[in-house]
């Protein structure tokens, strides 16, 4: 029997054995595998639903645009749709993306230097970047990252079936102290604290930090693990430029930072066979669709020529798709040529491989370079 150790370490072999769908003791639920089955449950929220008490980030921060559906969900989710539309997140955010990031790079060792790449860019500039799209006060990343790690480590323990942690309460009770001070602003805050109450509002913004630092941490350093551990592949971008955007969808595909997502099946219906009972927990595997040979062929393979990688679902599907998709995808690469750009790079022995239960990433991304 899988266990929630495998499933964090490793789940790719236990997630193709169930493919498209199979009952995971463990979890305690049903987990979808296959892809076009996985787009099914995303896109019918009447039958499969995240309103839901057992909703993990619910616990934690209470009802928000992620953990309601129908029109509640649209009401939560509306006062913060159109600045994250495509058109506006290059508008409104190349140029501060472009400038971080450059601070970020300048900001490194200039000679025969190491970092972990997670502590000293992708964690800043996902921070500053989601607190500048919000219009939050100033916060040190570090203060952020802290609220986000007790947060995120509570969120994960709720979905294997632990209580809310203290610390992940304590964080939420200091960003909510934080985000509410910035509701009298002009900037989207103000604007959402018009239809929604602040404790709405409260909850929207953590889902909406704590998204934008997950998926867009993740989504960094496990395209920089990708390429730096397929030097041929990374060769073939550094000949060719052009090919990032497609590798990072392909790294998306193979390690998407948000790994599942779940829902509640509001009736008796049956999924490829798998007969589901009203009530019955339902996750989707992000990770699993990725990796789906039907739609991907050599699925485990990282091919940064693969032509229809970006058909992943990384970033969901339905009325909860990602709304900062954009935005961490802008972010991502910029990061990722920036970084590129450091003579002599290479990962440093013994650095580790993308991991996780719900929120997958690699815990360091220890990199050393030359000039």
């Amino acid at each position: 029997m899988v266990t929630l150790e495998e499933l964090s370490r490793d789940p790719h072999p236990a997630l193709a054995a169930i493919r498209p769908i199979g009952w995971v003791e463990p979890l305690g639920g049903w987990v979808v595998t296959g892809r076009s089955l996985a787009i099914a449950v995303l896109r019918d929220p009447d039958t499969f639903t995240v309103d839901d008490p057992r909703f993990s980030t619910a616990q934690v921060v209470g009802p928000s645009m992620l953990s309601l559906d129908g029109p509640a969900h649209a009401a939560h989710r509306g006062p913060f749709d159109s600045p994250f539309t495509l058109a506006e997140t290059r508008r409104r955010f190349t140029q501060p993306v472009t400038d971080t990031v450059a601070d970020l790079i300048s900001a490194l060792p200039s000679r025969l230097g190491s970092a972990d790449l997670r502590t000293a860019l992708a964690g800043p500039l996902s921070v500053a970047v989601v607190a500048y799209s919000l219009g939050l006060p100033q916060a040190s990343a570090a203060t952020v990252l802290d609220w986000y790690t007790a947060i995120s480590a509570s969120v994960t323990g709720v979905a294997a079936g632990r209580e809310v942690t203290a610390e992940g309460a304590a964080a939420f009770a200091e960003l909510h102290k934080h985000v509410a001070s910035g509701i009298d602003s002009e900037g989207l805050l103000g604007a959402a604290a018009q239809r929604l109450s602040v404790d709405e509002v409260v909850a929207n913004a953590a889902v909406l930090m704590f998204g934008g630092i997950e998926t867009t941490e993740g989504m960094i350093t496990n395209a920089l693990w990708h390429l730096l551990t397929h030097r041929e592949q990374l060769e073939l971008v550094q000949a060719d430029p052009s090919l990032l955007p497609n590798a990072l969808e392909e790294s998306l595909r193979l390690e998407p930072a948000a790994a599942v997502v779940d829902r509640y099946a509001t009736r008796d219906v049956s999924l490829a066979g798998a007969q589901i009972r009203r009530g019955d927990l339902v996750v989707v595997s992000l990770a699993g669709a990725g990796r789906d040979p039907e739609i991907f062929p050599n699925p485990d393979t990282f091919d940064v020529r693969r032509s229809n990688a970006r058909r992943h679902l990384a970033f969901a599907s339905g009325p909860h798709i990602c709304l900062g998709m954009h935005l961490t995808r802008l972010e991502t690469q910029t990061a990722v040529a920036a970084v590129l750009e450091l003579p002599g790079l290479h990962l440093l022995p013994g650095s580790p491989a993308p991991s996780g239960l719900v929120f997958r990433k690699v815990p360091a991304l220890n990199v050393a370079w030359e000039e």
